[in-house]
């Protein structure tokens, strides 16, 4: 019996995230939309994950804007979005009033189908956004993290599976975000997933092994309904198994797609030439199977940064220890996938572990918030003796995480009036989900960033510290650590001296939180200032006791490694 297999394309979504940090702009996407919306696919992923902030950050874009658009272009196709669960689009938890409200305001502006998943496959953390979107009359898919560990097993995958459609999913989606699954464990999976549940199967995987293409027919002779495609010029490495390629492959088998090859391919080709802009922003180590994520795990794209940053610096020595780090840190902290916003906590932490020369002697606000139960419960226990240097004797939460989480919208509402910047319902959600970049967005103060030329993809740096790009899920952020005995900072000049009590930044970063003002007694230990660098936020503490006598930053300030934020004497 013929099983006509659907195809989701996500070049619009995933595809330009995996490969060269969410860059492609709407007004490229635009002139291609009529065709893309001719082909039939069950879905074209266009939103959620970092095409919210990323547009508004480095494009001065509305994502609002941009699925209004593009479903105004392409109104015969259902749209996807990728839904974080109770964090929707931002890196930690939002109060349940917040969730209701944008996947309201998501279907209103065009989102057809929202794929939702935890990173820590807490159920708990998907019931509200699964409720939000059937009372929508959208499409809720309900996402497994797929992921490797001695916790994680078919049967647990199933179970969840089967929660998943009590909860009223209208489809199971398999998510395997760093291209994990092998084509026998595709087979096994969705074997059992066909046997234990009724809904559609999607499978969703990567090339980073370069075992997508091979897991995705095995998927289809286990029965799979759907799988994800990138059309070719975007396809491979670090994103999806190339559309064109899986349609023709299937043509004349059971699993026939029935799309039309030669439009696949006329479309493929306005990509390609797309391509050409936006080279500059493509790894070459993106666009490569490696066989080592099988090991280490590790996402693609920060892979690719890495290695050149670290080939730029003459430190290629500390590649292998990061690449080590990262799954120590993953088993320390009880084995979560590497997903965001878990990816951006243990990858974060594995390189503040190697780059500080001991092993948790940095410890960013959210890997603690994770050890509190913050995030929701971890896969397997985190290691006792870790938490207890993590968080000392703190009990973590067994409720829901937003239980402890008060209603948000009004207060959140009665804070952007006074700033100014309302001026739709979609804007208090942007500004309740990035309160930091959105006022700045909201009153046009953001400016599109340029493309880079493709042989000057990483800035040097001086030769007195230690600079890098790592890129999480897609997105590129520059860290730079001053070694201990430093004394130069930027601030002032490379000769002056530091004053004395002087606390300074330990990287590159934006001031999120100033918690003293001049004045104030604190210990020795106190937080005295957070700061936000690669989406993490990491306190830094008085290294004695004091009085604050000078402060010289502010809140929203961008600071460079070794740059002197404020005097304890």
């Amino acid at each position: 019996m013929k099983k006509k297999v659907r195809i989701t394309d996500t070049i619009l979504r995933d595809a330009h995230q995996s490969l060269m940090a969410t860059r492609m702009r709407t007004r490229d996407m635009l002139p291609i939309c009529e065709k893309l919306d001719q082909v039939g696919f069950f879905a074209i992923e266009a939103w959620g994950g970092a095409t919210f902030d990323v547009p508004m950050r480095y494009l001065n874009e509305d994502p609002w804007m941009r699925i209004r658009t593009l479903k105004e272009h392409m109104p015969n196709t259902p749209l996807q979005m990728l839904l974080r669960g109770q964090n929707l689009v931002g890196y930690c938890h939002y109060a349940d009033d917040v969730v209701e409200k944008f996947v309201e305001l998501a279907a209103k502006n065009g989102v057809d189908i929202f794929r939702i998943f935890d990173a820590l496959n807490d159920i708990r953390n998907m019931e509200v956004p699964i409720k939000a979107v059937r009372e929508a009359g959208a499409h809720a898919q309900g996402a497994i993290c797929y992921t490797t560990s001695p916790v994680h097993t078919i049967n647990k995958f199933v179970e969840m599976a089967k929660e998943l459609e009590k909860l009223g999913c209208n489809s199971i989606c398999i998510k395997d975000m760093a291209g994990l699954i092998s084509p026998q464990v595709a087979y096994d999976l969705v074997s059992a997933l066909k046997r234990e549940t009724k809904v559609p199967i999607n499978l969703h995987t990567h090339c980073t092994s370069g075992m997508g293409p091979m897991s995705c027919l095995t998927a289809c002779q286990a029965g799979v309904d759907i799988f994800d495609t990138a059309f070719s010029p975007f396809s491979w490495g670090t994103s999806q198994p190339p559309t064109e390629t899986m349609v023709a492959s299937l043509q004349g088998t059971p699993y026939d797609t029935g799309l039309d090859l030669e439009l696949l391919v006329e479309i493929g080709y306005y990509f390609f030439n797309l391509r050409e802009k936006y080279k500059g922003l493509i790894s070459p180590v993106a666009e490569r199977p490696d066989v080592s994520a099988l090991i280490h795990q590790v996402p693609g794209g920060m892979i690719s940064n890495l290695r050149s940053q670290l080939k730029e610096q003459n430190a290629m020595d500390k590649y292998g220890e990061i690449l080590k780090e990262t799954p120590r840190v993953r088993r320390d902290l009880g084995y979560p996938p590497l997903v965001t916003p878990t990816s951006q906590i243990v990858g974060t932490q594995a390189t503040l572990n190697v780059l500080s020369g001991e092993r948790y002697k940095q410890i960013s606000q959210e890997t603690k918030d994770y050890c509190r139960h913050l995030y929701g419960k971890p896969p397997a226990s985190i290691d006792p003796e870790i938490r207890k240097k993590i968080i000392g004797d703190e009990e973590p939460i067994t409720c829901r995480p937003a239980d402890l989480i008060e209603p948000q919208l009004e207060t959140l509402k009665e804070k952007a009036e006074a700033l100014g910047i309302l001026k739709t319902e979609e804007d208090l959600l942007t500004y309740a989900l990035y309160p930091a970049i959105a006022p700045k967005f909201l009153r046009g103060e953001m400016k599109e960033e340029s493309l880079p030329k493709e042989e000057s993809l990483h800035t040097p740096v001086a030769d007195t510290s230690t600079e890098f790009e790592v890129e999480v899920d897609g997105e590129t952020f520059l860290v730079k650590i001053k070694s201990s005995g430093e004394k130069t900072n930027e601030k002032t000049s490379p000769t002056a001296q530091l004053p004395t009590g002087a606390v300074l930044s330990p990287m590159n970063g934006m001031v999120l939180a100033l918690k003293v003002k001049t004045g104030d007694k604190v210990k020795k230990g106190d937080v005295v200032v957070i700061l936000e660098a690669m989406k993490m936020q990491t306190p830094i503490h008085s290294d004695h006791a004091g009085t604050v006598k000078e402060i010289f930053t502010f809140e929203s300030e961008i600071v460079s490694a070794g740059d002197p934020l404020l005097v304890v004497n």
